[in-house]
């Protein structure tokens, strides 16, 4: 078994969306208040005894929530054209996005989180 330190951060915003594909009403204009969990993971602490400073985390993850916060996301690259707008597909952008701005050698995001509502939630996670 391999040990490693795991931290999360939790983020919020309300976004509207349409299912390309979708036969039933999620084909349709509606909108969700989405919470996203972002975990991030590493082996070795840095020198002062932080995984990663969480500010430096919600500050990436607020990147996104800012391009996306009360939006229509099928108007929105890459869910315009690229990418269907489903809870899977955001997790995926999430962390790999948040990755791009703080992953390293010594700390990545290898699990995200996305809810659409308190009991329906989508994962994506790196192995």
């Amino acid at each position: 078994m391999s040990a490693f330190f795991e931290v999360m951060i939790e983020r919020n915003f309300s976004s509207a969306h349409q299912l390309r594909g979708y036969k039933g009403k999620c084909e349709n204009l509606h909108g969700h208040n989405y919470k996203i969990e972002i975990f991030a993971r590493g082996r070795e602490l840095n020198n002062i005894g932080l995984l990663i400073d969480f500010g430096d985390l919600k500050a990436a993850a607020d990147e996104i929530v800012k391009y996306l916060d009360h939006r229509n996301l099928n108007e929105l690259p890459p869910f315009d054209e690229e990418l269907n707008p489903s809870a899977e597909n955001l997790a995926r952008y999430f962390l790999e996005y948040v990755n791009s701005r703080i992953g390293d050698d010594r700390v990545s995001v290898h699990k995200v989180r996305c809810y659409e509502t308190p009991t329906s939630v989508a994962t994506y996670q790196l192995d």
